[in-house]
């Protein structure tokens, strides 16, 4: 039997999270680490609970040994305890464990970051949770410039100090939180100028919040205003506005989708995508599709005529349920192949529209690869807020825009022609030009 297979041992290593928050250890703890035959955790967590006298202790520092004693312990089966702090699953020793093949029960606490934002009384299901502990500190710090919501995870040299050096300039106010659950705790709310200054005790969580406007007014209200110790009882307010993005309230989201932009980009190259007889949407038409189609975290997007699946792998790159409807079994498999790639899950519905459209959930956004007056109908009556079409022939142009617009649909539409950089001989660049394609979108009113 080998460590892929965690769940069939007899013996799982309990993960046991310490409040971060202060509270008492969860009851699981009493029983487990009662029976344990080796507790493994830092030293301050050590220090914090009844370690029975003859169970073997192995202190955190580099994790290696720690995790050797760990599967000598599960082999022998012997019970044992990790003691971590807050909820171990979130940037937590968890990821290390089962990645090592351990055999893991977690009980988890209140993580730092919960209290953090429970200390200064904000809701945060719409934050982004990033770490700097052993990270590029760019990209913490980049996270907190481009959202209005960051809370981060901090390490000794990668602190508040150093984040707010990088977030001079921009408006955000920062929330340090020192050690949390603990008679040392301190807040302190800061700006990114007077966080460059300070000293601060490790370790600790900031939260980057934007600065929306002056101080009673949203998250630099009270208890935002200036530095200085917090209270915990403060409570910032929120301030929305009619004019703002609906996806927000009060400079924070309503849904946890922060960002949800592809690692790899989107609009890719053909040459990414198995197709058939150059049957793809080439990636300038693309890049525009997947714009008009708005994909998200929360939506649903119908790739009708799919292809390769291009267009509907790109919204699911970037959030989105996809449902691809293909009727040649060959591309559905090419589709499925693509999707495998992109590590995206996309459901293949292999059927001729219109009646393969029959009992599918209803959409928010449709592309309309392929198909002809009758398929845009059906999607018509289904009234997704948006369709896309793409139509090579000049003469589906007109009535495709008379239907969204009986049908109650405001009508934009693009011709698009690229013209490609082609070798010629000797060393000199031609233009090789594709074929134009008209790109319509329309909004439901």
């Amino acid at each position: 039997m080998t460590r892929a297979e965690p769940v069939t041992r007899a013996e799982p290593v309990t993960v046991v999270g310490l409040d971060a928050a202060g509270a008492p250890p969860h009851p699981a703890l009493a029983p487990v680490l009662a029976a344990a035959g080796l507790v493994v955790g830092a030293a301050r967590h050590l220090a914090a609970v009844p370690v029975p006298a003859d169970a073997d202790t192995a202190t955190l520092g580099p994790l290696a040994p720690a995790l050797r004693r760990l599967a000598e312990a599960v082999d022998a089966g012997v019970p044992a305890v990790v003691l971590a702090s807050g909820d171990p699953g979130l940037f937590g020793i968890v990821r290390r464990l089962r990645a090592a093949g351990l055999p893991l029960r977690v009980v988890p606490a209140v993580s730092s970051v919960a209290a953090a934002f429970a200390r200064a009384g904000l809701p945060w299901d719409g934050a982004a949770v990033v770490t700097a502990h052993g990270r590029d500190l760019r990209t913490a710090v980049n996270a907190c410039r481009a959202l209005p919501l960051v809370a981060v995870l901090t390490a000794p040299g990668a602190g508040a100090a150093e984040l707010g050096a990088g977030l001079i300039g921009w408006s955000r106010r920062l929330l340090v939180a020192e050690h949390l659950g603990t008679a040392a705790e301190r807040i302190r709310a800061v700006t990114p100028e007077q966080a460059t200054a300070e000293t601060w005790a490790d370790p600790h969580v900031l939260l980057s919040l934007a600065d929306t406007g002056p101080a009673g007014s949203g998250p630099t209200g009270a208890g935002f205003a200036g530095s200085g110790s917090t209270d915990a009882g403060s409570r910032p307010t929120d301030a929305g506005s009619a004019d703002a993005d609906p996806g927000t309230v009060g400079g924070m989201r309503v849904d946890n989708q922060p960002a949800a932009a592809p690692a790899g980009g989107w609009a890719l190259p053909e040459s990414r995508y198995a197709h058939r007889d150059s049957m793809i949407t080439k990636s300038e038409v693309r890049a525009l599709v997947v714009a008009r189609l708005r994909p998200r975290l929360g939506r649903l997007v119908w790739d009708i005529g799919a292809g390769s699946g291009s267009v509907g792998i790109e919204c699911a790159l970037l959030g989105a349920a996809v449902l691809a409807v293909e009727q040649d079994p060959t591309s559905a498999a090419t589709i499925r192949d693509n999707a495998a790639t992109h590590a995206v899950d996309v459901r293949i519905v292999v059927g001729r529209a219109p009646a393969a459209l029959d009992g599918l959930p209803e959409p928010d956004a449709v592309f309309v690869g392929g198909g002809g007056v009758d398929v845009l109908t059906a999607v018509l009556a289904r009234r997704p807020a948006r369709i896309v079409l793409t139509l090579a022939a000049l003469d589906r142009v007109a009535p495709a825009v008379g239907l969204l617009r009986a049908a109650g649909y405001a009508v934009e539409g693009s011709q698009l022609s690229a013209a490609r950089l082609a070798d010629l001989p000797g060393g000199s660049i031609r233009l090789a030009a594709t074929n134009p394609v008209v790109v319509l979108t329309g909004e439901r009113q």
